[in-house]
């Protein structure tokens, strides 16, 4: 299994998130816009994750809901400002419990020898938000998270 690189470079705005999928690019950025897969790897293990809304166009909002083992629901949502399939996504993220703080992703789908190097780029309003989401275990989370996704491609 390859790594997740995550780099957040202190009094930078921003966090940078890479890994290489062996997968097809086609397929991982299916993986990333399809209803269905997407609450067989987003999040933890051990929450499960509802697709609200997902319209993967320019102006079209996202909502994922998870339920923890406790039984509470934690929601994001954001808006998509772009979306070249399969090469690229860019939407915004905000956690509902912090409203607000909005960030903005750009997610990139490169594809090398049939693997897919995928680069997340958070950037943050403020480098105090950035620095909250690293304080609230969101290395943790995106490493399970991808492991995860690394799992589902491994299926297909």
């Amino acid at each position: 299994m390859t790594k997740t690189n995550i780099i957040a470079e202190p009094g930078k705005q921003e966090i940078v998130m890479t890994r290489v999928f062996d997968a097809p690019r086609e397929l991982v950025f299916k993986a990333y816009t399809d209803p269905k897969l997407i609450p067989q790897w987003w999040g933890p293990k051990d929450h499960t994750t509802t697709v609200d809304k997902l319209d993967v166009r320019p102006g079209g909002m996202w909502r994922f809901v998870q339920r923890g083992p406790d039984g509470n629901e934690y929601a994001f949502k954001g808006v998509y400002h772009e979306s070249l399939p399969p090469e690229r996504l860019v939407y915004t993220f905000e956690f509902e419990l912090m409203p607000g703080h909005v960030l903005l992703e750009t997610v990139t789908f490169e594809e090398h020898d049939g693997k897919t190097k995928v680069t997340v780029t958070s950037v943050f309003q403020t480098v105090e938000d950035r620095d909250g989401m690293v304080k609230s275990g969101m290395e943790e989370g995106a490493v399970e998270t991808w492991d995860r996704l690394a799992e589902l491609l491994a299926k297909a």
